[in-house]
C-alpha cells in the first residue's frame, strides 16, 4: 500500500469508532460480494455456460447478468447471487473468518477500536485487491 496523504488521513480516520465500524463493513461487504461473484463466474466458464443462458436459466435478464459478471461496481442481492449458484450447481455458504481476521476484522466491528489502524487499513485494502471481473462477452 503507497502511503502517502490518503492513507495517513485513512488511519487517522480510523480511529474514530462510527468510522472504524462503517469502513470495515463496507470493505468486508465488497471483498465478500467479489469473491463470490468471481467464484460464481468460473464455475459459469468451466460448465461452459455462456451469460445469456445463465439467464435464461433464472428468468433473468440477459443485461443484468453481464452486468453481474463483467461490472466494476455491484450490490447483487443474496437471493440473485442463490439463483445464479443454483443454475450452477452450487450454493452460497457461510465460512468462520481465519483467527487472524477475526482479530483483525471482528474485534474491531464488535469494540469500535483497534490497536493498530495502519495495520487494519493495510489489511483491509489487500482485502478489497480482488483480481478484475471477466469483462468478456461469453
Amino acid at each position: 500500500m503507497t502511503q502517502g496523504a490518503f492513507w495517513d488521513d485513512l488511519v487517522q480516520d480510523l480511529q474514530d469508532p462510527e468510522f472504524l465500524r462503517e469502513y470495515v463493513v463496507e470493505s468486508m461487504r465488497i471483498a465478500t460480494i467479489d469473491r463470490i461473484v468471481n467464484e460464481l463466474d468460473e464455475a459459469r466458464k468451466a460448465a461452459d455456460l455462456s451469460k445469456a443462458a445463465l439467464a435464461r436459466a433464472i428468468s433473468a435478464e440477459p443485461a443484468g447478468i453481464r452486468r453481474l459478471f463483467s461490472a466494476g461496481h455491484v450490490n447483487p442481492t443474496l437471493g440473485t447471487l442463490a439463483e445464479v449458484a443454483a443454475a450452477l450447481g452450487m450454493r452460497i455458504t457461510l465460512e468462520p473468518l481465519p483467527e487472524a481476521e477475526q482479530t483483525s476484522i471482528t474485534a474491531p466491528l464488535l469494540e469500535g477500536q483497534v490497536a493498530d489502524t495502519q495495520m487494519l487499513a493495510k489489511h483491509l485494502a489487500a482485502m478489497r485487491d480482488t483480481k478484475p471481473r471477466s469483462g468478456a462477452a461469453a
